[in-house]
């Protein structure tokens, strides 16, 4: 049975050059990066190789860029970082309401230990609203967080309106990115924008997992959360992962935002085209969506049924963010959705390895579901 991945922004598979080059750092060059010999220097080398082809793909200096194990660790980082480093300043944090988990959870962390924490809402589309957010920006606000593209339903947020607004209403306020979900799919310029702290990661983008990053601007400070080396300026000490790293910055030079645009943006109009074919499926990410990403709910059929219906023909979607291992969506509940369409939400997620074929595999799908699977 042929396998139709349709679940990338939950993972992607390792590219050949990314995989190669984790076996070369694992079985050749595989010395530790604060060793002083050849081995070492040799080690750190690639290393700081990777560290600069993610610089250069956010604009930014290679000194702006730490390694941490991933997404989560990075947006915790900061989360945390930034928050006690200001804390003395005030004690207002806000996020929106449709963060990943990894800052979401974070944040109620936050309010438990005595911070003034808020909620941004969005409007229907899951964009955040502008003229709510600057009502809770005040002096004593110290950290903002808001996501560049959601992992459910890939809106994308107005990052530089938003840097533009907290400057203007709370200018001693950091703001942070998580940019996960949209790290070399479109352009990030967190320095152009304003943005203090931007974290990604290399298992979205055919790198292994394991391994994150997080910019931070030149004056802006964390607390680190780890303690115990000298390695990358004491922000987040112990031994580097080269092997992945050294994958991860593979990843980063073989992604060409342009070129996979294309062809991600002439699939979603063609999976777009053959979902309004379907009476029973409503579309729940806004037209103005990353391409990567769609969000439907099929009526009358929870979405874990269809999950699993889909996988029986070879299809892999998901039924929400990865994270949240099926608990109902509180991104989609933000964005005012019934809890009917929020109970039979799927999540339809692209690469650009993905063809035509992996979309009438998922159309053949939907329909054998519902003619079987729908409440009558």
């Amino acid at each position: 049975m042929s396998i139709h991945y349709l679940d990338n922004s939950a993972t992607t598979a390792v590219s050949e050059a990314a995989a190669q080059k984790a076996l070369c750092m694992m079985t050749e060059n595989f010395g530790n990066p604060s060793s002083l010999h050849k081995m070492g220097i040799s080690a750190e080398l690639s290393v700081e190789q990777a560290r600069e082809l993610i610089a250069d793909a956010l604009g930014a200096s290679p000194k702006n860029i730490i390694f941490t194990s991933g997404g989560t660790e990075a947006n915790n980082t900061v989360l945390f970082g930034a928050a006690q480093a200001l804390k003395r300043r005030g004690s207002r944090v806000i996020v929106s309401s449709v963060e990943h988990s990894s800052v979401y959870e974070s944040a109620k962390r936050l309010a438990d230990l005595g911070y003034d924490v808020q909620y941004a809402p969005v409007n229907s589309d899951g964009v955040v609203d502008l003229t709510e957010l600057s009502a809770l920006l005040t002096e004593k606000t110290i950290l903002v967080s808001v996501m560049a593209v959601n992992n459910e339903t890939g809106s994308i947020q107005p990052t530089e309106a938003i840097a533009k607004l907290i400057k203007k209403r709370s200018p001693e306020a950091f703001f942070h990115v998580d940019a996960v979900q949209a790290f070399c799919k479109i352009p990030l310029k967190p320095i152009k924008w304003g943005v203090d702290f931007m974290t990604v990661s290399a298992h979205k983008i055919h790198g292994p997992k394991g391994v994150g990053a997080v910019f931070i601007r030149d004056g802006a400070r964390l607390i680190p959360l780890l303690y115990g080396g000298e390695q990358q300026r004491r922000i987040r000490p112990g031994t580097e992962s080269a092997p992945l790293i050294a994958a991860f910055g593979e990843a980063v030079r073989e992604a060409d935002i342009p070129a996979s645009g294309t062809v991600i943006r002439e699939l979603n109009a063609y999976a777009l085209q053959q979902l309004s074919g379907i009476d029973e499926v409503v579309v729940n990410s806004p037209a103005s969506a990353l391409p990567y990403i769609i969000n439907i709910s099929v009526k009358g059929i929870r979405s874990e049924t269809m999950l699993h219906h889909l996988e029986e023909s070879g299809v892999y979607v998901s039924s929400s963010s990865a994270c949240a291992k099926g608990k109902r969506s509180y991104v989609l509940a933000a964005m005012g959705l019934s809890d009917d369409r929020i109970d039979s939400s799927v999540r339809i997620s692209f690469c650009k390895h993905n063809t035509k074929d992996d979309v009438d595999a998922l159309i053949g799908g939907i329909r054998t579901g519902i003619a079987g699977l729908q409440k009558k």
